[in-house]
Order: C-alpha cells, then structure tokens, then sequence
C-alpha cells in the first residue's frame, strides 16, 4: 500500500474545498465574477482511495502459469542505467567525512525535489515525480491547479506573443490548441480584471446585470480589448468567426460561476463586440473585407419572418435503425453521410427531426441611408443575417449601426446568370445599435441626469424650452408654443384596457408660402426621438399606413407598415398634407384618433399599432390665406380630420414695417453667423444679442426624451367647474358665429396640453396654471382659424381666457404695491417719520407672497410692461426689486 507519510518532495498541505470557496484569491476584485463552482470535498477523494487500497491489498498473483517468464534474462531491465551514477571507488572514510558528504546529498536532493535514490531518478520528468505522489494528493493538486488557470500564474505558460505563428494564416493558427488555450486564459484574465478609471471591473458589472435581465448578450468594447489584449483584438478583427466561437464559450463559463444555473435558462451566451473603430459604408465593402469584422449603417428597409435553422443535425439508418450524428451545419458547407458506422450501409438516411437541433434565423435587408448616398447614385443594400437574441431586435424603417462579419455564400442562380462561379455575399451580425438609441435614457450618464434636474428646477423652464424650439426661425411664437406641447406630449390612458384615449398631441399649420412651415417639420425631424417625415403628395394611403406585398424569396404575403407605423411611439411629420386626395386622408382618420390600423388584406386580418403624433403643414387653396372666410374653406380638409387636431396654427405672411425690419436683419445675420469663415469678433459687432435662456439643443433632446420615458403628471384639485364653464361657453358661441364646431376631442385636448406643460416642469402632478395656459393656448388656435369677423367676437366674448396673463399681473402689482407700502412704513418707523428715497424688496418675499395665489413664475410679470411703467426695476443678480421714490 502506499505510504500516507509526507515525503520531502510532496507538496505543502493544500485546502479544502471548502476553503477555497469562501476565501478567493486576494487578487480578484469584489465585483469580479465568483470563480468557484461546487467541487469535490476531500472527504470524498478520502472513501475513493480507501476502495482503490482495498483493491491493492488484494495483490497480484505472481505464481501463476506464466511466472518462469518474469526470471528470463533480458539485457534491458537486468542492468542499472549509468545516469547520476559514480563508479569511482573512494578509500575508506571516517564517521565525519561520510556525515559531510550525506549531509550534501541531502541537500542536493532536496534542491532536485528528489525522494528516491539518485541512481533510479534518471531522465524522470516533473510529470513522473507527480504520478508517484500519493493518489489522493496527487488528485487534490491537480484539482487547485485547474482552479488556478482561471487567473494564470503559471510559469509554464507561454504568452501568445511569445508563440511563432511559423507562416500560418490567422484562422488556422487560432484554431492550434495551444493557441486557443493561450486565447481563453488572456480573454478570462481580461474579463476578470479590466477597470475602469474608479478601480471597478467593468464586464464583473456587465456580467451582474446580464443575469439579472436573463440576457444572452454579453457587449464586450473593441476598445478595452485593445487597450488591454491587443494581440486578442487584431485575431477578432482579422478572423471573427473562430475568435468568436472561442469567447463564446469563455463568457459561458464565467457567467456560469457566477450563475451556476444559469444553464436551465440558456445553453450559451454571445459576446457582442461594440466600438469597433472604423466604420465602412454598405458601398465601400470589397473583396478585402471577406471574412472580417465590419461595422456598417444604414436603414433597415424590410424583415422576413422567423426561420428555423439548422444546427446540430442526426440521421437515422433506415436499414439497421442506429443514430448518426450529432453534425454541425454550417452556412459553408452541406452535410452529406457517407456511410453507416454500423452496418455500413450507404443510405438511405432520414433525418431524426426528435434529436434535430435548430436555431433562430432572419433576414433583413440594410440599405443606404439617404443622406450619404453620393448625388445621382442609387442607394444601394446588403442582406444582413440575425441570429439568435437579435431577432426581431429591429424594425423596417429604423436606422441602425451593424457589427458583423462579411461573409460569402455560393449561389446557384447568380453562377448560372454570370456563366461563372459568383458568391453572393451577405452580413452576419453580431451586435446591433439603433441610431435612435443614442439619447435613451438607458444611455443617460449621471452628469446628464444631473443637468437635467437642475434645468427643471428653474421657474421659467417652459418658456425657456418654447424659446428654444427651432432658434433659427424668427418669430412665429404660437407654433413653437405647440410644437413644443407636441414633443412633451400628454399621457394615455386605458381604462381597464377596453378604451385606450390617445397622449399625443396632433398639430396642423396651415398658412402662406414661404413662412417656415416645412423648416419647423424638418426641425423636429432632427428633435424628436423617433421621427418619420413624408409628403402628402408622395405618399398614397398604403404608404401612410400599411400594404401587403408578396416576398420575393419566400413568395409569401408579407405586411409592411407605412410611415404612421414605423413613427410608432413618436412623431409622423407629414408636409403637403393639402396634396393628399379623400381616399388617402379618410384611411388616416383611425390612425389619428384611435392610433390603430386595421388590415384586412391578402387573407391577412390584422390591427397595426400608430401611437404617434400628428404634425402636418398644408398650403391655402388659393396661394393664400383668406381671414374673411372660414378656415375649412381655406384648405381642402373636411370637419372630421379637423377635429383630430389639437391645435391649428394659421400663419399669415402680412407686410409690418417694423417686424419685417427685425426679421431681415435676423435673416441676413444668421447666414452671417452659418458661413464656415465667420469668426467670433463679427459676432460683437453683431446687433443681435445672444439670449442666454436658449438650451443647447442636444440638451433639449435629452430632457424631452427624460420627461417622455419618466414623467406621468395626474390631473389633480384643478378647477373642474372652470374647464366646464369654459367648454359649454366655448361650443354655444362656436355655434353662434358659424365657425368649427367644438366637440369633446377639444375638452381632450386641453386635458393633453395641460399634461404636456407639466411635464416640461417634471411635475407629477398639473397645477391650475398648467390648465390656464392650455386654455389659453388651444383658444388662441381656436379664434385663429375662424373668420375675422367671428375671431374678433370670439376674443371680445371670451377675453378673460385669452388676458389670464394680464389679469395675473394686475394682482401681482397689487401686492408688490402692498409689499412696497410695508417696507415704507417700516422705514418711517426706523427714522422718525423719514421716507427713504429707494426700497429694495427681496426677490424671495414677493414670490412667496405670489406662492399663496398659486402663482409660481413672476419673471414674466418683471419682464411686462406694467412692471416696468410703474417704476419697478428687477435686480436678478442681488435678488432685489428696487424702486425710486426720489424721481
């Protein structure tokens, strides 16, 4: 039996595992992955050497038939072998000399790792010296030294650098198992230590939330891998494919010590490379790019439906019955079975459809985004292949940023067209990034969330954001104030998911050539977070809403959305919308109000999803607006679509001396401002001054986008009975003068607005100003599309609606009055009866004592003329309103 001593050679006392899994090694970081899996106790290896040993005290029968053959001479085995071994005869040594002499083979041994007497070592390797090694120990290290390679150490191990390729290409030598080991520990230790600039590990991080979503996509940064394994990254670059299948399979084993049933949800997980550095255009891609990874962009202009595809694929021999397989089914090359391993039979073979695995795959069809497509040129396309999670991860008509390899297939009909071998090509996909995605709130860092939060605690935030709607338009103050409701937008509502009343706000502006309307659709084009622009006179019916088409390749029928579709969850920009005949506008009036479209087509039966906003702009029949007659006599459109507008912006090019002076000199300065050669120095003698209130417009986006995705205000203890007065009276004078009819979708429509200003304030709930304003502003809408006659009755009979603004003012100049007698009695009362000759009122007391009528922005008071005609005059820096009683 073996000895259980511990030998001079034997490795140090190892432990357990139960050691091993609650200390870890101290290099890992705390947010690292955990390494450990459940492994087995020693206790365990204990019972299995015990029930070997029993089978070794059973010996071996050494008198058996054949035992005169184990004393025949044999030269090879009945000689020493000479190695380590001196024949020089020594003379006879006393008791010290052979002490010294022991004592320094002692030593020697045990610089050697050596147990055995030297003339049996020999050419005994480090291998050799373990398999005499106890089996329990010997088991017990070779275990620790398979945890060990999961953070390397070793110093047997070579670097990747430091290995030869010896003219192989890149594929192949990545495919050597020395090479691909050499892979896996670089890309473990690069998953288990790469930081970021606080000392945190960024995929430890990535790896966390991966489990807590039940994602399958690990995103790994080209550029962390470069910066750290850049040897990893140029193999990645230049052999995708094999490279990816390899850390594939190292991100599975992290994520599975860390989730060790992480296995019940998936088989693996997939490394999705992102920031890849250079970026190719679908017209640039050559011969050159075979094989490699490419990062391209475009607009995705169809999808084809789901396919299975085939993975891991077994035959069954219909003559003998046994199961060939499993084959791995790549796009290269076709699986043929030669012949049964069995009977050896060569067919037939059937598939085994129970054993048969398949995987997830779609096509779609990338194309060249219009604004990069060189003048006069067609835009030209690419078959790109989705797999796995990223199926249906995209929608047609979004603009996406693809990571993927370029690869190349044989096509039968393309070789017998051309008479010669051609390969069509098509793109694999590996990561996806919508270019829609780059102000999403997942994406906000915390500097922008910071920002935005101090951007919404300033009072005047709303008229800032109004100002702020397309800065390079003059002008035009009740379309940038409805436009910006637009892209706040209301909330919607479902009430027990039977009747679901729309959000968005839909606008209309109709008015005079030349007046801007198309440059506001294509300002927010360039605003919104999701936005599709169209023209009425280029887009029928089934291309606003939805068409049905048969595929080309798989000869199906197959339903496309329109433009209202794709818009879905943002806004559907529709210029010309006078050009559209009856039929085209009737098809929209579902999707306007009901934000639905309903298909019934090619056996197709169907509702599409259009929750989107509305914004049109349309020309006057006759050139020109006509105030003397009704608005649904200005322009082709019946009262049902004019109904479904929350507002409708007329806009009138009328000849003003002084206004078209301050818009010449706008205009003639902001081209002035646009020329590439302009200079900062011409911008101080410029007569127009920078208004500091203007928000940076990526800014703006971002805090549309925040207020869209988080804010919900409620309507709360608002003034019910004052909505009410104001509807009833509204529709019996609309009715009086002639003019549109008001419905409820108006009373809606307030509703919606006044949810819209709250969330410009990210507020939770609507304050009584926020109603007054949408009255205010859906009124203002109102009167301007009726006649001018019944416009001038509408503004006289409903004044206090339209001057809430100056009604405001005038009791907020009572109290600063109120305020200012106060702060002179008070003086008086100090200095015997002396009046001081300037008060300063703090800024702070007046919005407090404002604060009690439930006024909370002065500033547009301290900017009114009245504020300033009494004498008033706003000190914003010291916080102070001042007042001289000398003058």
């Amino acid at each position: 039996m073996a000895s259980r001593k511990r030998t001079r050679d034997s490795p140090a006392p190892l432990q357990t595992s139960d050691d091993l899994v609650s200390s870890p090694p101290a290099n890992f970081l705390p947010s690292s992955p955990y390494l450990y899996s459940d492994l087995p106790g020693e206790e365990d290896l204990i019972h299995e050497d015990m029930v070997e040993d029993l089978d070794d005290e059973a010996g071996e029968d050494l008198f058996g038939s054949d035992m005169e053959n184990d004393y025949k001479e044999n030269i090879k085995l009945d000689t020493y072998e000479a190695d380590d071994i001196d024949d020089q005869e020594y003379e006879a040594m006393d008791i010290a000399s052979r002490a010294e002499i022991e004592a320094r083979m002692k030593a020697r041994d045990a610089m050697y790792g050596r147990n055995v007497p030297a003339a049996f070592l020999g050419e005994y390797d480090e291998a050799d010296q373990r398999i005499s090694e106890p089996r329990r120990r010997r088991r017990l290290r070779e275990r620790d030294m398979d945890v060990g390679m999961q953070i390397d150490d070793d110093s047997t191990y070579t670097p990747l650098e430091d290995m030869d390729m010896k003219g192989q290409s890149i594929a192949e030598w990545v495919l050597n198992p020395e090479v691909t080991k050499a892979i896996k520990r670089e890309f473990n230790h690069f998953l288990l230590t790469y930081v970021d600039d606080h000392g945190n590990s960024v995929y430890g991080e990535r790896i966390r939330r991966l489990g807590e979503v039940n994602s399958q996509s690990l995103e790994v940064s080209y550029t962390h891998l470069a910066d750290s394994k850049p040897l990893l990254a140029y193999y990645l670059a230049n052999s995708p494919s094999q490279m990816l299948t390899i850390l594939n399979q190292v991100a599975w084993e992290t994520v599975l010590k860390m989730y060790p049933y992480y296995d019940r949800i998936y088989s693996e997980v997939h490394v999705r490379i992102a920031e890849l550095p250079s970026i190719c255009s679908l017209r640039d891609l050559r011969q050159t790019h075979l094989n490699t990874l490419v990062r391209v962009f475009g607009v995705v202009s169809r999808r084809t439906s789901v396919f299975p595809q085939l993975k891991y694929v077994k035959y069954d021999c219909l003559k003998c019955g046994n199961v060939l397989g499993p084959f791995y089914q790549d796009a290269q090359n076709e699986i043929k079975v030669g012949n049964c391993n069995n009977c050896g039979s060569k067919g037939p073979f059937n598939v085994n459809a129970e054993q048969t695995v398949y995987r997830n795959y779609q096509k779609i069809t990338l194309q060249e985004t219009p604004g990069t497509v060189p003048a006069g040129r067609l835009p030209r396309h690419r078959e790109v292949v989705l797999l796995f999670d990223l199926i249906d991860n995209v929608k047609p008509g979004e603009e996406i940023e693809v990571t993927g390899i370029y690869k190349n297939n044989f096509d039968s009909s393309l070789n017998t067209l051309n008479g010669f071998p051609v390969f069509a090509t098509i793109l694999e996909a590996n990561s996806i990034n919508k270019r829609s995605d780059e102000f999403a709130t997942f994406r906000l860092t915390e500097d922008d969330l910071k920002e935005i939060r101090n951007l919404a605690k300033d009072e005047k935030i709303g008229r800032r954001i109004i100002k702020s709607i397309a800065p390079s338009i003059y002008g035009h103050d009740d379309i940038k104030t409805c436009l910006a409701l637009s892209l706040f937008g209301g909330c919607a509502k479902n009430h027990n998911n039977k009747h679901r009343i729309r959000g968005d706000i839909n606008v209309l502006m109709l008015g005079d050539p030349g007046t801007a309307k198309s440059q506001f659709l294509k300002y927010i084009e360039q605003t919104a977070h999701r936005a599709v622009f169209t023209t009425g006179q280029g887009a029928s019916a089934v291309g606003l809403t939805a068409s049905v088409r048969k595929d080309p390749m798989t000869k199906e029928w197959t339903l496309e959305g329109g433009a209202l579709v794709l818009a879905d969850k943002g806004v559907c920009l529709i210029d010309e919308f006078d050009k559209m005949n009856d039929q085209d506008r009737t098809s929209i009036h579902e999707a306007m109000e009901q934000q639905t479209i309903s298909i019934s087509k090619a056996g197709i039966v169907t509702t599409l999803q259009a929750r989107c906003a509305v914004v049109a702009a349309a020309n006057p029949i006759r050139g020109r607006y006509n105030p003397s007659i009704p608005f649904s006599q200005n322009v082709e459109l019946t009262d049902p679509i004019l109904s479904r507008f929350d507002a409708l912006c007329v806009v009138k090019d009328e000849a003003d001396p002084l206004l078209d002076e301050q818009l010449g000199r706008f205009v003639v300065e902001s081209h002035m401002r646009s020329h590439p050669d302009f200079s900062p120095e011409e911008l101080e003698t410029s007569t127009t001054i920078k208004d500091e209130d203007l928000i940076p417009q990526d800014l703006l986006r971002k805090y549309i986008m925040y207020a869209k995705e988080n804010v919900s205000p409620k309507i709360h203890q608002i003034d019910e009975e004052k909505v009410t007065n104001f509807y009833a009276q509204l529709r019996q004078e609309s009715v009086f003068c002639g003019g549109i009819p008001i419905t409820v979708r108006h009373l809606e429509s307030i509703a919606r607005m006044s949810e819209a200003r709250a969330k410009m304030h990210l507020r939770d709930f609507v304050r009584s100003d926020d109603v007054d304003f949408a009255i205010k502003t859906m009124l203002r809408s109102f009167t301007e599309a009726q006649k001018y006659a019944a416009k001038v009755y509408l503004r006289k009979k409903l004044a206090k609606y339209l001057s809430y603004d100056s009604d405001r003012y005038e009791l907020l100049l009572h109290f600063l009055k109120n305020i200012l007698m106060d702060h002179i009695k008070l003086h008086q009362l100090k200095h015997k009866g002396q009046s001081p000759e300037k008060v300063s009122i703090p800024l702070q007391e007046f919005e407090s004592k404002a604060a009690e009528k439930d006024i909370h922005d002065i500033y547009p008071f301290c900017e009114s003329p009245l504020f300033t005609e009494s004498g008033f005059v706003l000190n914003r820096e010291a916080g102070l309103i001042v007042k001289d009683l000398v003058a």
